[in-house]
């Protein structure tokens, strides 16, 4: 009987091994010839140093290069200390548009976010990049990547003890 039960095992552990093996063919996906097709001016903006709450936004110009109206349909940053806006419109082909990209420049110290644009385009993702160094402030103790945090005086209360007869519970 254990012999029997051990062999049945065998037989499905083999089975599901050369099942997991077989290869699965997937369709190709028509290219849609007209479909729109987004080209940017630059994919990477390097902002260099720039002073503690300086200006850090910068404009990402596209074009539609198709033959169809871009739609884009979603701009997602790495962070929350980066914010995009784009048209929510359609854009035409041939016609120019912007992603604005707003860094948070009160956090100090050398930064890399990435910008993802979703867009019916041929090719669906582009992603953007920003890149940069923001400066402590003058005259103050930030260092990058961290601020300085004052330590607070503590009261000393003193507890005063009761008997256990009356303590309240």
């Amino acid at each position: 009987m254990k012999k029997l039960m051990f062999l049945t095992i065998c037989f499905f552990a083999v089975l599901t091994i050369s099942y997991s093996q077989t290869e699965v063919k997937e369709e190709p996906q028509p290219v849609n010839k007209k479909a729109p097709e987004i080209t940017f001016v630059k994919n990477l903006h390097d902002f260099g140093e720039i002073p503690n709450a300086g200006d850090g936004t910068y404009d990402f110009e596209f074009k539609n290069t198709g033959k169809e109206p871009l739609t884009i349909t979603n701009v997602r940053t790495s962070c929350g200390c980066t914010t995009p806006s784009w048209p929510k419109e359609p854009i035409a082909k041939g016609k120019t548009g912007v992603i604005k990209v707003k860094y948070d420049t009160k956090r100090v110290g050398n930064f890399t976010k990435t910008i993802t644009v979703t867009s019916n385009a041929k090719n669906p993702s582009e992603v953007l990049t920003i890149k940069g160094k923001v400066l402590p402030q003058e005259n103050t103790s930030q260092t990058p990547d961290k601020e300085v945090i004052k330590a607070q005086p503590i009261e000393e209360k003193k507890i005063e003890e009761k008997p256990a007869s009356q303590a309240k519970f």
